[in-house]
Parts: C-alpha cells; sequence; structure tokens
C-alpha cells in the first residue's frame, strides 16, 4: 500500500497549516462574562439546531482532509465539548485519522470525572481544564452558574487517574476579578506535573464587554509569582506554541503565560479554527468563516474540498493581535463583528 504523504500548505506570510481546533458544540454549561455572559445567553437563547451542526462522519472526514495538508494535531472544543453525546465514539474515530499526531481537548472540567477514563481508551491523549481561581466564591461568580472548584479538582484528578497528560490548566486574568489570586493558583500546582498556564483577557468576539484596562500583562503576573518563588524562561516545546514557559528555579515545575494582548504571537500561528457549524476560520478574531459544511453536503469530492481549504490558506493575512492598538481598543463598543468564542473555542 502507497502512502501519501501530506503537503504543505502555507498563508501570505509563510505560516503552516499545522493545527486544527474543532468546535464540536456551541453549548456550555457555564456561563463565563468574558465567554458566555448569562444576561445574553439566558434560558431561552436558542443555540444551533442539530441539523446545523456537523455529524461525526463530517468532522472525521474534514480531519482526514485536514490531515492530508499538513495538519498534525487537533483540539477538541466548544462551548463545553463533554455535552456532545457520544463524544468518546467521535474521539475514536479521530484518533484513527493517518497522519495525526496528537489529540487533545479543552473542558472546563465539569463532567470529565465520569467521562476520563473512556475518553482515554478512545485515544484522547491529553486535555486541558479551565480553572480561573482557587478561590471557591470567585470562580462561582466567574463560571456564572455557581458551580464550585471541588468538581474542577476533581476532573483533574481524574484525568491523571486516566493517564490524559500532561495535565495543562487555563486560567483566564482579569483585573479586578480574579486577578488577586493568581499566585495562589500558581503555588497549589507547584510540585506536581499539572502545568498553569495564566491567560491574558482577549477581545474575543463582540459581547463580553472587553476592556483594555482589565488586561492584565504577563510581564507583571510573572513578576508576582516571582516574588512569591522565583521562576526562569525556558525555551518552547516547538516554534508556534503559543505559551511562553518558565520552570521554577528550584525545579519543581513549569507555568506558562499566553499573552496575545500584550506580546502577539501571530507571526508563528498555524491554527485553523472549525465551528459547530462547519465553517473554517483562520483567526481567533475574524469574522468571516468559510463555509465547508455546504461543500460537504452537496456531494463535492475530498480534492475539491482540500482544494478549497488550501484556497483560503494560501489568502490568509490574519494578524489582528499584532496590529491591535491601545485606540482600536478603546473603540471597542465600534469594532466590527467577530466570531464568539464558543463557536469556536480558544
Amino acid at each position: 500500500m502507497t502512502v501519501v504523504a501530506p503537503i504543505s500548505v502555507k498563508d501570505v506570510f509563510g505560516r503552516l497549516l499545522q493545527d486544527l481546533r474543532i468546535s464540536v458544540t456551541d453549548r456550555c454549561n457555564f456561563r463565563c462574562a468574558y465567554c458566555m455572559p448569562a444576561e445574553i445567553f439566558g434560558e431561552r437563547y436558542e443555540f444551533l439546531p442539530r441539523d446545523q451542526i456537523l455529524t461525526f462522519e463530517e468532522i472525521e472526514r474534514l480531519t482526514r482532509i485536514f490531515a492530508g495538508l499538513g495538519v498534525t494535531k487537533i483540539r477538541v472544543t466548544g462551548g463545553e465539548p463533554l455535552l456532545r453525546r457520544d463524544l468518546p465514539e467521535l474521539i475514536r474515530m479521530l484518533s484513527a485519522v493517518e497522519g495525526i499526531e496528537d489529540l487533545s481537548l479543552t473542558t472546563n472540567g465539569y463532567l470529565l470525572p465520569p467521562m476520563a477514563k473512556e475518553l482515554r481508551e478512545a485515544g484522547l491523549r491529553r486535555v486541558t481544564i479551565s480553572l480561573d481561581s482557587l478561590d471557591d466564591e470567585t470562580f462561582k461568580r466567574m463560571n456564572g452558574r455557581g458551580f464550585g472548584v471541588d468538581r474542577v479538582l476533581e476532573a483533574i484528578e481524574a484525568a491523571e487517574d486516566a493517564g490524559l497528560g500532561p495535565i495543562k490548566i487555563n486560567s483566564v486574568v482579569q483585573r479586578g476579578v480574579n486577578d488577586n489570586f493568581v499566585t495562589d493558583l500558581a503555588k497549589y500546582f507547584k510540585g506536581t506535573d499539572k502545568i498553569v498556564r495564566f491567560i491574558e483577557y482577549m477581545d474575543v468576539g463582540t459581547i463580553n464587554g472587553w476592556k483594555l484596562e482589565e488586561v492584565v500583562p504577563s510581564k507583571e503576573l510573572a513578576a508576582r509569582i516571582n516574588a512569591e518563588t522565583p521562576i526562569i524562561p525556558i525555551d518552547r516545546n516547538y516554534r508556534s506554541e503559543t505559551s511562553s514557559r518558565y520552570a521554577y528555579a528550584d525545579d519543581t515545575g513549569e507555568i506558562g503565560f499566553i499573552s496575545s494582548v500584550s506580546e502577539p504571537f501571530c507571526d508563528d500561528c498555524t491554527r485553523a479554527r472549525l465551528s459547530t457549524d462547519g465553517k473554517l476560520y483562520t483567526c481567533l478574531f475574524t469574522g468571516e468563516g468559510h463555509d465547508l459544511r455546504e461543500a460537504l453536503r452537496s456531494g463535492a469530492t475530498d480534492d475539491e474540498i482540500s482544494g478549497l481549504i488550501t484556497g483560503v490558506w494560501e489568502q490568509r493575512t490574519d494578524r489582528y493581535s499584532e496590529e491591535r492598538t491601545s485606540e482600536t481598543a478603546a473603540l471597542a463598543g465600534r469594532k466590527p463583528e467577530r466570531v464568539e468564542m464558543y463557536h469556536i473555542g480558544g
């Protein structure tokens, strides 16, 4: 049997297509203000109807096509991906796609404990779990549902027991909301093999009321942590890694900082995003998606869909974070429509 090597697809700036983030649902059981504020996403909010959501077979087919274009890493996202019924079956299908070397999932963790082992057996390699604060009251306010921290800590333990590692813990930091608990979170996981990553509050979409003054620059956070437990910068694992890595000086683990606002990493971005309804997005901050679902359902061949994806990527010029300025941030109320995070994951 002859194995056809994947081709390399580059955008206008020479950035390869290597990573695909797949949103499997637009629904979530949390209502975090920076993503799905409860005042907008109430009980009567209408999410996508079932027939507009990609089926597992459609997702698997697109993954195969993307793998043929050089994608080696898949991250399953949402919304909250664990709300998608029979998710382990999709994981099983994706893990069998030739060329995919890394299959991971991002979750708030609340539904993970009873599913962790099954997901690992299906072929999931690792998980990233969101935890914005160890302070229970702060966490309850931030998730908008009053859910406590203990369930997330249980999820982290369940993921470790299932062999879903290395486990990364993402924490979105907002000034005046949870920034005073950053060092507590870092110290809690210090000495373990869990990697906490602090994420600057980003102006994703148009509904989260983003304000530049609520962003805590990563350098400020790193200085706070360093003052209590010294840290030293270390090399990235690979060029397109989003997180700047730091090791504890006493060799008891590492932490990371994702600095999309203060230190953009657009130059090395190799990530494409597939929305729940089958649109291809070439940037987290874009407003325009390219409809792949229509091609799938209208009888297009794999080669035709591959050509469509290639054409989109080769014209890609996205550099939003690098182009962001204080002036444009101040005009946030009049910024153009952009896709919301819950449609395409983080």
